[in-house]
């Protein structure tokens, strides 16, 4: 059989790699994508169920818990390293949409999603660069284009998410010397559980099924759809790979071209 651009060597270990937000969505694609690369896997996430059945199709470590938790992301850690002795790769892909303007937003929101969506990756990392130091590996974190440009009723997700863009390009400053690199993607649309929860919410209050509700945001959006969690995850695959070895700091947007439309034309675009 051909060997894949990750398959290890003869006699070489495989490369490891902790893939958060793992049970459903861009987490679990991303999981499928590198297993198949020849990965190992340790996938984490707050629901059991779908972990198992995820960590079943190719054998990967399961941990169960709130890797946004002190406790929880060394405890991923940890276990991945006493189960395969190494890591290569971080893909922090766990995050939550939390709706809302200043106004209408609780300060247990705001806190909640800053924790998840920012604080967890801090952590993760803080955890995790130890291991990356010895394998020179790397540090995939996922963002959004909510992060590079600011959408209606969200304030907590935006900012986090911002605010989670600046926490790669300073890892990659202190880090990239000793050997690890940092990136980020930054998704538009796509369609996993979280996106459709905000399309099914969305099209309720206009009339609109789901197929209906995500041609009607991507309305704009130049290659005129969402994404699929697996056009994610080849991205997320790639920055992790020795492929993207001189790609550091960087913010990757996956997201149809999205980010570079100018909103003042979008009657333009629509036509």
């Amino acid at each position: 059989m051909e060997e894949g651009p990750l398959m290890a060597a003869a006699g070489a270990p495989a490369p490891v790699a902790i893939v958060t937000g793992a049970g459903s969505g861009i987490g679990a694609a991303t999981a499928r994508r590198m297993a198949a690369d020849g990965w190992q896997l340790s996938v984490a996430g707050r629901r059991a169920e779908p972990l198992r059945d995820l960590a079943a199709e190719f054998d990967a470590l399961t941990v169960v818990g709130d890797a946004a938790t002190e406790e929880g992301a060394q405890a991923l850690v940890d276990r991945t390293v006493e189960r395969y002795g190494r890591i290569d790769a971080l893909i922090a892909n766990a995050g939550v949409m939390t709706a809302g303007t200043v106004e209408q937003l609780t300060l247990r929101e705001w806190e909640e999603a800053l924790r998840i969506n920012l604080t967890g990756p801090f952590l993760q990392a803080r955890a995790a660069l130890g291991s990356l130091r010895q394998t020179r590996g790397a540090i995939v974190a996922v963002s959004s284009v909510g992060g590079l440009r600011a959408g209606p009723g969200a304030v907590a997700y935006a900012c986090s998410k911002a605010a989670l863009n600046m926490l790669v390009s300073a890892l990659a400053v202190d880090h990239t010397p000793e050997g690890v690199r940092v990136n980020a993607v930054a998704p538009g649309w796509v369609r996993t559980e979280m996106g459709d929860e905000e399309m099914a919410e969305f099209g309720r209050a206009r009339g609109l099924d789901l197929d209906q509700s995500y041609a009607h945001v991507a309305r704009h959006v130049p290659a005129r759809r969402a994404a699929a969690p697996s056009e994610i995850a080849e991205a997320i695959a790639w920055l992790a790979s020795p492929a993207a070895s001189y790609i550091t700091g960087t913010v990757v947007s996956v997201d149809g071209g999205t980010a570079v439309v100018d909103s003042g034309t979008t009657a333009m675009l629509a036509s």
